[in-house]
């Protein structure tokens, strides 16, 4: 059993995982579509015949990239990358959702474990920290450029 790349259309990832699922072969386990690795999917299968049968009648699937795949090669892919991650302290962001979107704002701190950024609001009278998730912000300035 192992892990193949399927070559795809760029931007049809996941419609390419999604069939090959749906087909209900017993010989293929799981499909992967990361985000980070376009116009690939990663098939876990129990040879490399089944995948080719399988892919001949899945439009936009172009190819199976020569060689077998190891799980450790793949593993990064299966982790989620935190949304603080990138972001400092001294950083200027953008609130992009919540009650104060729009405004700008300054990092005080990070909460890795929590996800979480407590920021203070620039254009506020009075300094207010404001602790938000980190899918909330986007980075505008950063002090590490």
């Amino acid at each position: 059993m192992g892990i193949f790349a399927v070559k795809t259309t760029a931007s049809q990832e996941r419609t390419v995982a999604d069939m090959i699922i749906n087909r209900e072969e017993s010989e293929i386990h799981a499909a992967l579509a990361p985000d980070s690795l376009t116009s690939y999917v990663m098939v876990e299968a129990e040879g490399n015949a089944v995948l080719n049968r399988v892919l001949e009648d899945i439009p936009h699937a172009r190819s199976i990239v020569p060689g077998e795949s190891d799980i450790s090669e793949v593993e990064h892919f299966l982790s989620p990358k935190p949304d603080v991650e990138g972001i400092a302290e001294g950083d200027i962001v953008e609130l992009i959702a919540g009650p104060f979107k729009g405004e700008k704002a300054q990092v005080q701190r990070i909460d890795e474990g929590k996800d979480q950024v407590t920021v203070e609001l620039y254009e506020a009278t009075v300094p207010i920290p404001v602790t938000v998730r980190g899918d909330q912000i986007r980075v505008l300035d950063s002090d590490e450029r």
